[in-house]
Protein backbone atom coordinates (compact mmCIF):
# COMPACT_ATOMS: atom_id res chain seq x y z
CA UNK A 1 0.00 0.00 0.00
CA UNK A 2 1.83 3.29 -1.29
CA UNK A 3 0.41 5.17 2.07
CA UNK A 4 2.18 2.53 4.45
CA UNK A 5 4.99 2.54 1.95
CA UNK A 6 5.11 6.25 2.37
CA UNK A 7 4.64 6.69 5.89
CA UNK A 8 7.46 8.74 6.55
CA UNK A 9 6.56 10.78 3.72
CA UNK A 10 3.19 11.46 4.09
CA UNK A 11 3.99 12.65 8.38
CA UNK A 12 6.65 14.91 7.49
CA UNK A 13 4.35 16.61 4.92
CA UNK A 14 1.74 16.79 6.77
CA UNK A 15 3.48 17.91 10.13
CA UNK A 16 4.59 20.99 8.62
CA UNK A 17 2.14 21.86 6.17
CA UNK A 18 -0.42 21.94 9.50
CA UNK A 19 2.29 23.50 11.61
CA UNK A 20 3.47 26.43 8.88
CA UNK A 21 -0.71 26.52 8.46
CA UNK A 22 -1.46 27.53 11.92
CA UNK A 23 1.57 29.92 12.66
CA UNK A 24 0.34 31.97 9.82
CA UNK A 25 -3.01 31.57 11.51
CA UNK A 26 -1.68 32.91 15.04
CA UNK A 27 -0.16 35.38 12.99
CA UNK A 28 -3.23 36.88 11.40
CA UNK A 29 -6.00 36.39 14.20
CA UNK A 30 -4.25 35.77 17.15
CA UNK A 31 -6.98 35.19 20.42
CA UNK A 32 -4.22 36.06 23.29
CA UNK A 33 -1.33 37.97 23.71
CA UNK A 34 1.83 35.82 24.21
CA UNK A 35 3.48 36.76 27.53
CA UNK A 36 6.92 34.93 26.75
CA UNK A 37 9.50 35.52 24.01
CA UNK A 38 7.87 33.88 20.91
CA UNK A 39 11.18 32.68 19.42
CA UNK A 40 12.97 31.29 22.69
CA UNK A 41 9.48 29.43 23.20
CA UNK A 42 9.48 28.13 19.21
CA UNK A 43 13.26 26.85 19.80
CA UNK A 44 12.95 25.10 22.64
CA UNK A 45 9.45 23.53 22.19
CA UNK A 46 10.62 22.26 18.72
CA UNK A 47 14.11 21.71 19.61
CA UNK A 48 12.19 19.27 22.08
CA UNK A 49 10.60 17.93 18.82
CA UNK A 50 13.45 16.52 17.54
CA UNK A 51 15.24 14.86 20.38
CA UNK A 52 11.74 13.06 21.15
CA UNK A 53 12.24 11.72 17.41
CA UNK A 54 15.66 10.55 18.09
CA UNK A 55 14.47 9.08 21.60
CA UNK A 56 12.10 6.88 19.91
CA UNK A 57 13.91 5.64 17.38
CA UNK A 58 16.97 4.79 19.37
CA UNK A 59 15.14 3.65 22.41
CA UNK A 60 11.96 2.15 20.87
CA UNK A 61 12.41 1.32 17.48
CA UNK A 62 9.24 -1.08 17.10
CA UNK A 63 6.24 1.68 15.88
CA UNK A 64 2.96 1.64 16.62
CA UNK A 65 2.36 0.91 12.68
CA UNK A 66 4.96 -1.81 12.99
CA UNK A 67 3.58 -3.57 15.83
CA UNK A 68 -0.06 -3.35 13.58
CA UNK A 69 2.23 -5.44 10.63
CA UNK A 70 3.19 -7.81 13.77
CA UNK A 71 -0.39 -8.64 14.92
CA UNK A 72 -1.96 -8.74 10.83
CA UNK A 73 1.07 -11.59 10.51
CA UNK A 74 0.62 -13.68 13.59
CA UNK A 75 -3.34 -12.98 13.56
CA UNK A 76 -3.26 -11.37 16.78
CA UNK A 77 -5.93 -9.01 18.23
CA UNK A 78 -9.24 -8.23 18.32
CA UNK A 79 -10.03 -7.95 14.41
CA UNK A 80 -8.39 -11.65 14.17
CA UNK A 81 -9.92 -13.28 17.23
CA UNK A 82 -13.52 -12.09 16.52
CA UNK A 83 -15.25 -13.01 13.32
CA UNK A 84 -16.83 -10.50 12.25
CA UNK A 85 -17.00 -9.44 8.66
CA UNK A 86 -16.00 -5.82 8.52
CA UNK A 87 -15.58 -3.51 5.61
CA UNK A 88 -11.90 -1.95 5.73
CA UNK A 89 -13.45 1.70 6.60
CA UNK A 90 -15.39 0.65 9.18
CA UNK A 91 -12.33 -1.11 10.78
CA UNK A 92 -10.49 2.23 10.38
CA UNK A 93 -13.55 4.15 11.78
CA UNK A 94 -13.29 1.26 14.82
CA UNK A 95 -9.28 1.87 15.02
CA UNK A 96 -9.53 5.56 15.28
CA UNK A 97 -12.41 5.80 18.26
CA UNK A 98 -10.59 3.06 20.24
CA UNK A 99 -7.03 4.85 20.05
CA UNK A 100 -8.48 8.04 20.69
CA UNK A 101 -10.70 6.96 24.25
CA UNK A 102 -7.73 5.24 24.97
CA UNK A 103 -5.36 8.85 24.78
CA UNK A 104 -8.11 9.96 26.76
CA UNK A 105 -7.96 7.75 29.65
CA UNK A 106 -4.07 8.23 29.03
CA UNK A 107 -4.47 12.11 29.60
CA UNK A 108 -6.44 11.53 32.63
CA UNK A 109 -3.89 9.25 33.90
CA UNK A 110 -0.94 11.73 33.22
CA UNK A 111 -3.23 14.05 35.56
CA UNK A 112 -3.90 12.01 38.50
CA UNK A 113 -0.87 9.34 38.77
CA UNK A 114 1.66 11.32 40.88
CA UNK A 115 5.00 9.85 38.43
CA UNK A 116 3.00 10.49 35.15
CA UNK A 117 2.03 14.11 36.73
CA UNK A 118 5.83 14.96 36.95
CA UNK A 119 6.49 14.37 33.29
CA UNK A 120 3.10 15.85 32.23
CA UNK A 121 3.90 19.41 34.05
CA UNK A 122 6.10 19.70 30.85
CA UNK A 123 3.25 20.19 28.98
CA UNK A 124 1.34 22.84 31.40
CA UNK A 125 4.49 24.30 32.21
CA UNK A 126 4.40 26.45 29.03
CA UNK A 127 3.09 30.08 29.71
CA UNK A 128 1.75 30.34 26.47
CA UNK A 129 -0.52 28.10 24.22
CA UNK A 130 0.40 27.91 20.96
CA UNK A 131 0.66 25.95 17.57
CA UNK A 132 3.85 24.56 19.12
CA UNK A 133 2.55 23.84 22.87
CA UNK A 134 0.73 20.65 21.14
CA UNK A 135 3.88 19.18 20.50
CA UNK A 136 5.97 20.33 23.75
CA UNK A 137 6.06 16.95 25.49
CA UNK A 138 8.85 15.15 28.10
CA UNK A 139 10.59 12.61 26.09
CA UNK A 140 10.08 10.34 29.00
CA UNK A 141 6.12 10.88 28.37
CA UNK A 142 6.64 10.29 24.77
CA UNK A 143 8.05 6.95 25.20
CA UNK A 144 5.17 5.78 27.39
CA UNK A 145 2.79 6.93 25.24
CA UNK A 146 4.45 5.18 22.56
CA UNK A 147 4.80 1.57 24.95
CA UNK A 148 1.16 2.15 25.91
CA UNK A 149 0.40 2.56 22.02
CA UNK A 150 2.15 -0.40 20.70
CA UNK A 151 0.16 -2.46 23.23
CA UNK A 152 -3.20 -1.70 22.46
CA UNK A 153 -2.24 -1.97 18.93
CA UNK A 154 -1.40 -5.91 19.65
CA UNK A 155 -4.57 -6.11 21.55
CA UNK A 156 -7.00 -4.47 18.50
CA UNK A 157 -4.91 -5.81 15.57
CA UNK A 158 -5.53 -3.46 12.80
CA UNK A 159 -4.29 -2.79 9.67
CA UNK A 160 -1.08 -0.37 9.55
CA UNK A 161 -2.63 2.15 7.47
CA UNK A 162 -5.13 2.47 10.34
CA UNK A 163 -3.00 3.51 12.79
CA UNK A 164 -0.71 5.67 10.60
CA UNK A 165 -4.11 7.32 9.92
CA UNK A 166 -4.64 7.74 13.70
CA UNK A 167 -1.57 9.29 14.68
CA UNK A 168 -1.74 11.54 11.62
CA UNK A 169 -5.05 12.98 12.45
CA UNK A 170 -4.22 13.13 16.35
CA UNK A 171 -0.74 14.99 15.31
CA UNK A 172 -2.54 17.49 13.06
CA UNK A 173 -5.81 18.14 15.72
CA UNK A 174 -3.06 18.43 18.48
CA UNK A 175 -1.89 21.28 16.54
CA UNK A 176 -5.07 22.93 16.01
CA UNK A 177 -6.16 23.01 19.50
CA UNK A 178 -3.61 24.05 20.80
CA UNK A 179 -3.24 27.38 18.64
CA UNK A 180 -4.00 30.46 19.11
CA UNK A 181 -6.41 31.57 17.08
CA UNK A 182 -9.32 33.34 17.02
CA UNK A 183 -12.76 31.22 15.69
CA UNK A 184 -16.28 33.01 15.48
CA UNK A 185 -18.33 31.51 18.40
CA UNK A 186 -20.71 30.06 15.66
CA UNK A 187 -17.70 27.90 13.98
CA UNK A 188 -16.28 26.79 17.36
CA UNK A 189 -19.89 25.77 18.70
CA UNK A 190 -20.26 23.75 15.24
CA UNK A 191 -16.73 22.36 15.19
CA UNK A 192 -17.11 20.84 18.75
CA UNK A 193 -20.08 18.97 17.77
CA UNK A 194 -16.99 16.81 16.29
CA UNK A 195 -13.83 17.66 16.77
CA UNK A 196 -12.22 19.72 20.16
CA UNK A 197 -11.61 23.11 19.24
CA UNK A 198 -8.64 25.53 20.39
CA UNK A 199 -11.30 27.11 22.44
CA UNK A 200 -12.39 24.48 24.01
CA UNK A 201 -8.88 22.85 24.78
CA UNK A 202 -7.23 26.32 26.34
CA UNK A 203 -9.52 25.68 29.05
CA UNK A 204 -7.41 22.76 29.77
CA UNK A 205 -4.25 24.87 30.18
CA UNK A 206 -5.38 27.27 32.66
CA UNK A 207 -3.70 27.84 35.71
CA UNK A 208 -6.90 27.30 37.44
CA UNK A 209 -6.98 23.59 38.59
CA UNK A 210 -10.29 23.10 38.40
CA UNK A 211 -10.69 24.17 35.02
CA UNK A 212 -7.22 22.15 33.95
CA UNK A 213 -8.66 19.00 35.04
CA UNK A 214 -11.21 19.17 32.47
CA UNK A 215 -11.57 18.69 28.33
CA UNK A 216 -8.75 16.10 28.18
CA UNK A 217 -9.97 15.13 24.59
CA UNK A 218 -7.17 15.50 22.24
CA UNK A 219 -9.40 14.90 19.09
CA UNK A 220 -12.69 13.93 19.56
CA UNK A 221 -15.02 15.80 21.98
CA UNK A 222 -17.45 13.26 22.84
CA UNK A 223 -15.40 11.40 25.55
CA UNK A 224 -15.19 14.42 27.71
CA UNK A 225 -18.91 14.65 27.72
CA UNK A 226 -19.38 11.30 28.20
CA UNK A 227 -17.42 11.16 30.96
CA UNK A 228 -18.56 14.54 32.24
CA UNK A 229 -15.37 16.20 32.27
CA UNK A 230 -16.62 18.72 29.91
CA UNK A 231 -16.19 22.38 30.40
CA UNK A 232 -17.65 25.19 27.91
CA UNK A 233 -15.54 27.81 28.81
CA UNK A 234 -13.23 29.54 31.31
CA UNK A 235 -14.45 31.60 33.95
CA UNK A 236 -12.13 34.70 33.46
CA UNK A 237 -12.98 34.40 29.68
CA UNK A 238 -10.43 33.04 27.21
CA UNK A 239 -8.37 36.43 26.99
CA UNK A 240 -8.50 37.02 30.85
CA UNK A 241 -7.45 33.14 31.78
CA UNK A 242 -3.82 32.38 33.08
CA UNK A 243 -2.24 30.26 31.26
CA UNK A 244 0.12 27.39 32.09
CA UNK A 245 1.05 26.83 36.18
CA UNK A 246 1.20 29.20 39.19
CA UNK A 247 4.38 27.97 40.54
CA UNK A 248 6.34 27.78 37.46
CA UNK A 249 6.87 30.87 35.72
CA UNK A 250 9.89 33.04 34.85
CA UNK A 251 11.98 32.49 31.58
CA UNK A 252 13.48 29.10 32.91
CA UNK A 253 10.12 27.45 31.84
CA UNK A 254 10.68 28.25 27.87
CA UNK A 255 14.27 26.70 28.06
CA UNK A 256 14.83 23.52 26.65
CA UNK A 257 17.69 21.93 29.41
CA UNK A 258 14.91 23.00 32.47
CA UNK A 259 11.93 20.91 30.29
CA UNK A 260 13.97 18.14 30.56
CA UNK A 261 14.51 18.64 34.10
CA UNK A 262 11.77 19.39 35.53
CA UNK A 263 10.10 16.00 36.40
CA UNK A 264 13.31 15.36 38.28
CA UNK A 265 13.17 18.89 40.39
CA UNK A 266 11.29 18.97 43.55
CA UNK A 267 9.04 22.38 43.95
CA UNK A 268 6.04 22.65 46.22
CA UNK A 269 2.73 22.57 43.71
CA UNK A 270 4.55 19.61 41.61
CA UNK A 271 1.67 17.33 42.97
CA UNK A 272 -0.76 15.64 40.79
CA UNK A 273 -3.09 18.37 39.02
CA UNK A 274 -5.80 15.63 39.39
CA UNK A 275 -5.88 14.89 42.87
CA UNK A 276 -9.72 15.71 42.72
CA UNK A 277 -10.45 13.37 39.87
CA UNK A 278 -9.97 10.23 42.46
CA UNK A 279 -12.95 11.18 44.76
Amino acid sequence: MVFVENESLFRLSLFLGVLLIMAVWEMVSPMRELNSTKLLRWLSNLGLVVLNALALRILLPLTAAGAAMIAQENGWGFFHIVDIPLSPWMVGLITVMFLDLAVYWQHVLFHVVPPLWRLHLVHHADPDIDVTTGLRFHTMEILISMGLKILLVLALGPPAWAVILFEMVLNSTAMFNHSNIRLPESVDRFLRLFLVTPDMHRVHHSTNLTEANTNFGFNLPWWDRLFRSYRAQPDRGHKGMTIGLAHLHGHRVVRLYWMLLLPFITERGNEPAGQDLKR
